[in-house]
């Protein structure tokens, strides 16, 4: 009997906890649905019944909110929190009856005697916190956590706990002050890390940066010995472009540790992945001052000359500093031989040479001479040749030009290699007229594996059909190709004239915009910004829909973010490029540089 009984228990146990969990469901549809009566009424029956009245409160209580019955959902909760002393969750809950209320003040009054009475107890702080933050009182939850440091005695304690909650509010001064507080004692890498990728995603302008700045100045005048603080104050200065602070911090830091040289050799990297040369330079002049046997000495000597290199695209160099440069090449190959190891300064010495000091003939016997070092990969060989192809048209052999570069055409048939090669080859053609062969060579160069080769052969074959229709286009075609030759070989004064001849011999011909580009080709690799700007201002604003469109804006952008350190205008146009060319070969490098500019992950 007893048994029988137990099992009638069990039955009707389950069947109403069946029927429970079904009106449970039922009452949340109805509060989807915003029929909030029949939910409270499901709710408060539910309520009711249950011998744990916690299960249900939260929707009871919520929908008595929501149903604006203040006086009920007050009711509630005070009995709630008369039956459970411990629990924060019911009196913060008639802090919020209050807030609905409109009685601010009260309620203000409620939490803050909540802080008050607090107990030297970390969970129970960090509790009250967690409630508050649930609440969406998160003024208050802050406010418990800054309170229970005080009672605790320990400045430091929750730092983790307001880092979130700052991060979430998006409150940029308390989010600096707090990371600045805790790497005052614990600086380790993970951290600074942490504290760089979290600002980088909120930082918005230059004065979100300097608030950084102003905090981390502060400490370090405490607390020189800091290596946290002085690293990020040079991270710091590499978002707002200020690299020669950037640099002084780190050699600094590099001197006061006694260090080799490593924090200045990763940050000449990001210089030159920024095209801040000069900083780069002066950074690696630093090194070489430790001497032969520094671990970086050899490494300097080579990105030195690398990096002044890359200079000459960004700035016009005098002659004695070019001179100055190929000294330094000299030096180095004397000092180190011409090797395997060295062929890279020797293939930059001969493009220095052949493009700036009038030298081609010296360039030509440079890299013949590194064709026969040992050891080369099959690549750099290839490579080498393309080089001697180019060097080859500047002495005039243009015939041997075109047979080195059938070598790697043939040694490279269906690599990048290869199709860099047969596009040179085809361009010889154009240079030279031969607008048929040139064309059928690009046209098959069009589907090729590289994404550029592709797009410049396609660019090319494009501005040969288009122009080759009547004999008037075409003759005015041959002058333009003429133009182009002399571009390739550096005589960009009498490119210009060539160019502006053709305006005056077919005033009706259609190369505007082509002109319009090589133009500002010319003065960009004259360092003559502005007038580089105009050309392609006049492409934007005339010729949005034709072929140059997309380069023109691509070009814009880099010249404010490189040459005039404009970065709002810089921005403009690589976010025009994003929104006006989805289809462009530029969409995903502009996508990079914009966020970068923005602030996503510059360094």
């Amino acid at each position: 009997m007893k048994a029988l009984i137990f099992i009638l228990f069990l039955v009707s146990s389950s069947f109403l906890c069946f029927a429970q969990t079904t009106e449970d469901v039922l009452a949340g549809q109805y509060v989807q649905s915003g029929e909030f009566e029949k939910a409270l009424n499901i709710y408060q029956k539910l309520f009711n019944q249950g011998r744990d009245h916690a299960q249900y409160y939260d929707a009871y209580f919520n929908t008595l909110i929501k149903l604006k019955k203040y006086d009920e959902a007050e009711k509630l909760a005070k009995k709630m929190a008369g039956a459970n002393k411990g629990n924060y969750s019911y009196q913060i809950d008639i802090g919020r009856v209050l807030r609905e209320r409109g009685q601010l003040e009260k309620t203000a009054e409620l939490y803050n005697n909540l802080i008050k009475s607090l107990p030297k107890d970390e969970s129970a702080i960090r509790d009250l916190s967690i409630t508050f933050y649930r609440a969406d009182a998160y003024e208050f939850s802050v406010k418990t956590l800054l309170s229970g440091r005080k009672l605790l005695n320990d400045e430091t304690a929750f730092s983790f706990d307001l880092l979130a909650l700052y991060r979430y509010q998006k409150n940029k001064e308390m989010l600096v002050y707090e990371y600045v507080n805790i790497l005052g004692k614990d600086a380790n890498v993970q951290l600074i890390s942490q504290a760089k990728n979290v600002f980088s995603t909120l930082f918005e302008s230059s004065e979100d940066y300097d608030v950084l700045k102003s905090a981390l100045l502060r400490k370090l005048q405490k607390d020189p010995q800091n290596i946290a603080y002085s690293e990020l104050l040079a991270w710091q200065y590499i978002q707002q472009k200020e690299f020669d602070m950037a640099l002084k911090q780190i050699i600094a830091l590099d001197k006061r540790l006694k260090e080799d040289g490593d924090r200045v050799y990763d940050l000449i990297t990001i210089f030159i992945k920024n095209k801040a040369y000069e900083q780069a330079v002066e950074g690696l002049e630093y090194l070489l001052t430790k001497g032969p046997s520094g671990p970086y000495y050899v490494p300097a000597k080579i990105q030195i000359l690398y990096t002044k290199n890359q200079q000459l695209i960004t700035r016009k160099f005098s002659q004695e500093e070019l001179m100055e440069l190929e000294k330094d090449y000299l030096n180095l190959l004397q000092e180190f031989g011409k090797t395997r190891n060295t062929v890279f300064a020797i293939r930059q010495l001969a493009s220095l040479q052949a493009s700036h000091l009038n030298k081609a003939k010296t360039a030509e016997v440079l890299l013949e001479e590194a064709l026969k070092i040992p050891g080369l990969t099959a690549a750099i060989i290839g490579e080498i040749k393309l080089e001697l192809g180019d060097i080859y048209i500047l002495t005039g052999e243009k015939w041997e030009a075109a047979l080195i570069y059938g070598q790697v055409e043939k040694g490279f048939a269906n690599e990048p290699l290869g199709q860099e090669a047969k596009f040179k080859n085809a361009k010889l053609s154009y240079y030279q007229g031969d607008f048929i062969w040139a064309k059928a060579q690009l046209d098959v160069l069009k589907s090729s594996t590289s994404q550029l080769i592709a797009n410049d052969a396609l660019n090319l074959s494009l501005l040969i059909a288009e122009n080759t229709e009547s004999e008037i286009d075409t003759n005015a075609l041959r002058i333009y190709a003429r133009s182009d030759f002399l571009i390739f070989i550096n005589q960009y004064d009498k490119a210009l004239k060539t160019l502006d001849s053709i305006k005056i011999l077919y005033p009706k011909n259609a190369l505007e915009d082509d002109i319009l580009m090589s133009k500002a080709r010319i003065f960009q690799k004259q360092n003559l910004p502005d007038k580089s700007i105009e050309q392609l201002n006049l492409i934007v604003a005339s010729h949005s829909n034709d072929l140059w469109a997309d380069d023109a804006l691509f070009m814009l952008a880099e010249i404010y973010e490189v040459s005039l350190n404009d970065k709002a205008k810089a921005s403009d146009y690589y976010q025009k490029i994003i929104i006006d060319f989805p289809g462009s070969l530029y969409v995903t490098e502009a996508r990079k540089r914009f966020r970068l500019l923005r602030g996503d992950n510059p360094s």
